[in-house]
């Protein structure tokens, strides 16, 4: 190997002009052959009813009542006097204030706890989560009262 290795330097030597010029010509043909190439792959292709092709479509669509740059509130709920939030009393609280919350002009989505199952192990402590259509910037004085009068009307259960 060292043999062959050293005849090809001396080869390459004695005829560096064209060893020179070959190289110039192969660095010109692949600078030619990227400008020319395509800028993108072309990713229009698809492969309807594999699996992993209904998975990146599934990927590709929002969640259902979300809102991606829209402001969100989080309500919480905890049951008086050492009572459970799953209590009938508590539980149409807290439904009748996700429902007063969800008629806000600028709201987009309000899950109540027990949709979400975000109520706490013991049921004293639970969570509702109001999405809004616009960012928390864009969010008016009137989306804001609203919610704080919704709030305020439930009583000191939410805080």
């Amino acid at each position: 190997m060292a043999t062959f290795l050293h005849r090809l330097g001396q080869l390459a030597f004695q005829r560096r002009w064209l060893v020179t010029l070959f190289w110039v010509t192969v660095l010109a043909a692949v600078g030619f052959a990227a400008v020319k190439a395509p800028e993108a792959l072309d990713e229009g292709s698809s492969m309807p009813g594999i699996e992993s092709q209904k998975t990146f479509d599934l990927l590709g669509q929002p969640f259902p009542g979300s809102a991606a740059d829209g402001a969100n509130a989080r309500i919480v709920f905890v049951a008086p006097h050492g009572g459970k939030i799953t209590a009938p009393a508590n539980r149409a609280v807290v439904e009748k204030l996700v429902t007063e919350a969800a008629d806000g002009s600028q709201v987009a989505s309000a899950v109540g706890p027990f949709t979400a199952k975000a109520v706490s192990e013991d049921a004293t402590t639970a969570y509702a989560t109001v999405t809004f259509e616009v960012t928390a910037h864009d969010l008016t004085e009137a989306s804001k009262s609203h919610l704080q009068k919704a709030r305020a009307s439930s009583g000191p259960a939410s805080r």
